[in-house]
């Protein structure tokens, strides 16, 4: 049984070994003891925050494997970025010039600094132990934060982001870093991302320009990268899509890869959602889960894979997820299908990340 659950100080080791795996790119968990500690003791203060705080929030989510205590995953949300750093994005912007004489048109792409987040909820630190990429549990770990959006509404804000990672060769170079940020930072893009990563921002505002840029005036490679994700991205991008997100406009300042957006009500999994009362439980799992459950608790939240049958007097578990959620009969709990059916359309019509 794996279990979804906030991550605790205890976690910290199982956490470090777990950031070493990341490699480049995965800013919010990075392999630093210290960083990771302050992590924790932020998503510890925010799940014991009030519901109607208007602070900046942290909420750090772990996957455990019951049957050994590994730390098998992690995922986010932010709540309120950019309420104390500045959140920086780069807005694809278009633009068409006409001349009467000689007649001519032309089109052309600029890139604006902008804030337009500020304020917003990202579903952010999705990673998955390689070891553990099997039975759907990304699939776990990653709507366990629905859930937790299902459930407590209030805490969480209506506009709700995700970052793509961008695409780089297979030397980890970005040649959209290349073309812009070395020119202004002077230092390679891992070390940029890392510093950002550790939530120093203010570097950013002090260096980056200010001033809109034409991306006709950049290398093609790296005009052909903008909003343009990470090759190992896609299943991400995937996941993202069938809850409702959709692409922004928006991309990253130091990789070009493109920023996703939906409302907090669209999200599948949210809308989805249903409350029930534990009825009882029984033995085994049956075939193959079909559903997330999920306790109503904030300080004890936690979420399973399982499987849900409803009946006159309540909801049926079984016993493992139960005792998982830390449930008893009578008690309250929240529950979804696992899946979206493959016949509803994923999203409007939008276009997708990287067109």
């Amino acid at each position: 049984m794996f279990v979804v659950r906030p991550a605790r100080l205890n976690d910290l080791d199982g956490l470090l070994s777990l950031a070493q795996k990341t490699g480049t790119g995965l800013t919010t968990l990075p392999a630093h003891g210290p960083a990771l500690q302050e992590k924790i003791a932020d998503s510890i203060a925010a799940f014991a925050a009030p519901d109607d705080s208007n602070e900046k929030h942290n909420y750090l989510l772990i996957l455990e494997d019951l049957a050994t205590g590994i730390i098998a995953g992690t995922s986010a949300l932010i709540v309120g970025v950019g309420l104390d750093k500045p959140f920086y994005s780069y807005r694809v912007l278009h633009q068409a010039q006409m001349s009467h004489e000689p007649k001519m048109r032309v089109d052309t792409q600029l890139l604006q600094l902008s804030n337009d987040f500020m304020g917003a909820t990202e579903v952010a630190t999705l990673f998955l132990d390689p070891d553990y990429r099997r039975d759907k549990l990304g699939k776990l770990l990653s709507k366990a934060r629905y859930m937790l959006m299902a459930a407590h509404p209030n805490r969480f804000s209506e506009v709700v982001i995700a970052e793509i990672r961008g695409w780089v060769d297979e030397n980890e170079q970005s040649p959209f870093w290349e073309a812009i940020g070395r020119k202004f930072f002077g230092m390679d893009f891992s070390v940029a991302d890392e510093i950002n990563g550790r939530g120093n921002s203010q570097f950013i505002a002090d260096l980056m320009p200010k001033f809109p840029i034409y991306t006709t005036l950049l290398p093609r490679e790296a005009q052909d990268v903008i909003g343009k994700p990470h090759d190992g991205a896609r299943p991400a991008i995937h996941m993202l899509e069938r809850e409702g997100f959709r692409f922004s406009g928006a991309v990253d300042i130091f990789d070009a890869g493109p920023e996703m957006e939906v409302h907090r009500r669209g999200i599948w999994t949210v809308r989805n959602n249903v409350t029930g009362t534990l009825g009882g439980t029984v033995d085994g799992e049956g075939q193959g889960p079909s559903h997330l459950a999920a306790n109503t608790s904030i300080s004890n939240f936690a979420v399973v894979m399982t499987n849900v049958v409803e009946g006159a007097s309540g909801v049926w578990l079984p016993g493992e997820a139960a005792e998982a959620l830390g449930l008893k009969t009578g008690d309250d709990l929240r529950y979804c299908p696992l899946e979206r059916p493959k016949e509803e359309p994923a999203t409007d019509a939008a276009p997708k990340a990287g067109e």
